[in-house]
């Protein structure tokens, strides 16, 4: 069984944080493609290119369907790596609920890594990131009328690079400034997980934790990685933006987490 987990040809996913976009993963991609292997990024509903309102899409289902259709998509012989950051660990969660068998390993980057997702209160105090240090962090929109919970979110722009990019170089904060755009609130929070698919647990998941996090707090990716511990925890020095921060280490990682799989798998 496990020797069908061997990668023959590694294809890393990688899936992106709340109000961002596929081109969170440029550095990424070029360092990993220019290494020679296969790099697939895409856009969630309402994030990056994708031209849905994020105050419409108001489920789990609908926000995560481009990596659930990517995956439908795939042969059943293939399998892939997920890679997810910050709220994209939601979608990798999901995705190893719906297609066990095609994810040889699922990576959380500084990301929500909760069996269930938000099933519990105490999942959403673990999960959801932390910027109570910053007082009024967020605006807020309310598509569904001002008397019902906020459909989207958005870092104010005076906090962004003191709470997302504290340690990213400033051509990437300011890029990430014109790209950023409001996350679906409403459809993130709905994210509860039943284990439609059994083999959930047999897929390996290493978990990246980044040392000066200012959003996801390291103390609430500790309760994560002890509520559901994964094979491996690995320690980056970034904010919680790796990508841009560290992206030569964060790839050294991705590459290391994939070999320490292909290992035990023989």
């Amino acid at each position: 069984m496990m020797g069908e987990r061997q990668l023959k040809k590694p294809h890393f996913v990688l899936i992106h944080g709340a109000g961002g976009g596929s081109w969170c993963w440029y550095k990424v991609k070029c360092l990993m493609v220019n290494s020679g292997y296969t790099v697939t990024c895409l856009d969630l509903r309402g994030a990056g290119i994708d031209s849905s309102d994020p105050n419409k899409i108001l489920s789990f289902d609908d926000y995560n369907k481009p990596l659930i259709d990517f995956l439908t998509s795939l042969p059943d012989h293939e399998q892939v790596i997920l890679v997810g950051h910050s709220a994209g660990g939601l979608s990798v969660t999901d995705a190893t609920h719906k297609f066990s068998k095609k994810i040889s390993l699922a990576v959380y980057v500084a990301a929500a890594m909760l069996k269930n997702g938000f099933l519990t209160q105490q999942d959403v105090k673990d999960g959801v990131p932390d910027a109570s240090e910053f007082k009024d962090a967020y605006n807020f929109e309310y598509g569904l009328g001002p008397d019902q919970p906020p459909t989207s979110i958005t870092v104010k722009k005076e906090l962004e690079r003191k709470i997302i990019y504290n340690m990213s170089p400033l051509e990437d904060f300011t890029l990430a400034t014109m790209l950023l755009r409001p996350a679906p609130i409403y459809a993130l929070r709905s994210a509860m997980f039943k284990d439609v698919d059994e083999g959930v647990e047999n897929v390996p998941r290493v978990y990246i934790k980044t040392m000066y996090d200012k959003l996801m707090q390291p103390k609430q990716q500790d309760k994560m990685i002890a509520k559901w511990p994964p094979s491996n925890v690995y320690v980056i020095e970034s904010d919680h933006s790796p990508n841009f921060s560290n992206p030569f280490v964060l790839c050294g990682i991705l590459v290391e987490a994939y070999l320490s799989i292909c290992q035990s798998s023989t």
